[in-house]
């Protein structure tokens, strides 16, 4: 394939050339199991490339590790080839999670028995305002606190990240809950009319509701960044 803009010879289809510094795909959708994953790049909807990327399961707990982010690096490999806008990621929770940790791209989760439909679907969806900010420049309010330690602060981290947060208002802690082992564990729940959302945040007998303002500016648009923010949630093995 040579890039649509110079002509130039890419050493793969869809690749982003390095002649002309331009972008032969837009989107990179990535289909995974534990052991196979195809990655498709996509340009205006149209598939430009597809590639398979395959590992052994390493059987053995000492190796699982190693194996897996050396899976998830190769794929990531390939999206970072394209240089994409946006990722999208369906499959294996546990091989989804560590491809996302290797992108810097913005990066959802998408549901589907045909997973590039779907994403077309929704890009044909009014494009949402990215915000660019860390964590601290994205916490606001009054009640700095946060309750669950490094546990709680680390799912600010992870609501923080996606890029239609806006900014992340903690409210107070109700400590009148009922006790729970698990850990800490968070929710966003259902957004309201202008596409915000709450974050539900409990640790033992604590809750703390937390106000996640978005760019969605609707409901229907806040429900699936409030979507998005729990699929990150289950990936750190937060969301409950």
């Amino acid at each position: 394939m040579d890039c649509r803009c110079c002509a130039s010879s890419l050493d793969r289809p869809g690749d982003y050339c390095l002649v002309c510094r331009s972008a032969n795909a837009d989107t990179v959708v990535v289909e995974c199991d534990a052991e196979r994953a195809t990655v498709t790049a996509l340009f205006d909807d149209e598939i430009v490339a597809q590639r398979t990327v395959t590992t052994t399961r390493e059987t053995d707990e000492r190796w699982a590790p190693t194996e897996r982010r050396n899976f998830a690096g190769r794929i990531a490999d390939e999206a970072r080839r394209k240089r994409p806008e946006e990722v999208y990621a369906t499959g294996d929770r546990d091989v989804i999670s560590a491809v996302r940790a290797e992108l810097r791209y913005p990066f959802y989760r998408v549901e589907d028995d045909d997973p590039i439909e779907a994403v077309r679907r929704k890009r044909g969806q009014p494009a949402l305002e990215v915000v660019e900010a860390t964590v601290e420049e994205k916490l606001g309010g009054s009640h700095s606190t946060v309750i669950g330690g490094r546990a709680g602060r680390r799912t600010l981290q992870t609501v923080a990240e996606h890029p239609h947060v806006k900014k992340i208002i903690p409210g107070p802690i109700d400590a009148g809950g009922s006790g729970s082992r698990t850990g800490v564990r968070a929710k966003a729940t259902r957004a309201d009319q202008h596409g915000n959302v709450r974050l539900l945040i409990r640790d033992g007998s604590s809750v703390q509701e937390n106000r996640i303002v978005t760019t969605a500016g609707n409901r229907e648009l806040g429900e699936h960044v409030g979507a998005d923010l729990n699929e990150a949630l289950a990936d750190a093995e937060l969301q409950g």
